[in-house]
């Protein structure tokens, strides 16, 4: 994508010790781009794909969110923590007994599906006008309901006790952590994270990223720009709907589109020259807007308007 081009998607590797907003502040001030930000937080000391959203694509942060992901974690047998991994306090240890490969996986079984999570206090949930981590670092504790989440498939990587390591294919609002520590109570010796890669988000991989180590050093934003990928990229299993000229007018001005063809659903909206235009809602044959982009602001023009969402 041209330097001029000012909206897209820009996959970049979150390296350990620093926040993902962090990492959100220090591309801003590389593209100096007024409108960055990413597609689903990691843990500070968790690394791995961190999606970010530049210009309009910010539009699109609640599909990103939605997307699966995938995560290598390694799971520390016999530590209780306050934070359910390694950067907390330690609560409790325990001895490991000689679990087998079969035990493991036996546990890990009961942990695929639908399954239910209590939120971790340490997390950035709110409640009360509260991030529950605030709460928690001040030593207090409230109580809170268990979510539904879903995790698609887990696989055992590596036993080497009192550790093992996993992959986790998982759907949005599953937390890694407390899914090691659950795993480990229904193994006995109860278990904390040890490390945490998130490997996959949608179709974006960890090696198709911006590394840290590169992005870290960087002074200028002007080889970020030639990375990045079109605003829908992520969104590419979404369905598109195709509109002649009349129904482009008429979905930029926020008004349905009737006798639209394609199944049902979410679909990416575009124009009769391919342009995106943003996403829509398809039932029955009509169109219904769900988010308006405009097309990419060029750094001739930096005061072109933007249509509300």
């Amino acid at each position: 994508m041209s330097a001029g081009a000012r909206s897209g998607v820009l996959p970049v590797e979150k390296g350990p010790g620093v926040t993902s907003f962090q990492v959100v502040a220090h591309v801003r001030r590389l593209l100096r781009a007024p409108k960055v930000g990413h597609g689903g937080t990691l843990d500070p000391e968790a690394t791995g794909v961190l999606p970010l959203l530049v210009g309009e694509a910010t539009k699109l942060t609640p599909y990103l969110i939605d997307l699966d992901k995938e995560y290598v974690a390694t799971v520390q047998l016999g530590v209780v923590t306050d934070t359910q991994d390694a950067s907390g306090t330690v609560l409790e240890t325990r001895p490991v007994p000689a679990l087998a490969a079969a035990d493991v996986e036996a546990a890990l079984a009961r942990f695929t599906g639908e399954i239910r999570q209590v939120p971790p206090m340490y997390s950035a949930l709110h409640q009360g006008g509260r991030r529950l981590y605030e709460i928690a670092r001040e030593g207090g504790e409230v109580p809170r309901e268990p979510r539904t989440v879903r995790v698609d498939r887990i696989e055992l990587l590596e036993l080497d006790l009192p550790r093992f390591t996993i992959r986790v294919t998982c759907g949005k609002g599953t937390y890694v952590r407390t899914l090691a520590a659950d795993v480990g109570a229904a193994l006995g010796p109860g278990a904390s994270l040890a490390a945490l890669i998130r490997t996959r988000v949608g179709p974006m991989a960890l090696d198709a990223c911006v590394p840290w180590p590169e992005l870290r050093e960087l002074r200028r934003g002007d080889a970020l720009w030639e990375r990045l990928l079109p605003p829908d990229a992520p969104l590419a299993a979404v369905p598109e709907a195709r509109l002649d000229a009349a129904g482009q007018r008429a979905f930029q001005h926020g008004q349905g589109v009737d006798g639209v063809a394609g199944a049902a659903g979410l679909v990416r909206v575009r124009g009769p020259e391919g342009e995106l235009l943003g996403i829509g809602l398809l039932r029955d044959g009509r169109l219904k807007p769900e988010r308006l982009l405009h097309p990419d602001r060029h750094a001739d023009r930096p005061g072109t308007p933007v249509l509300p969402a």
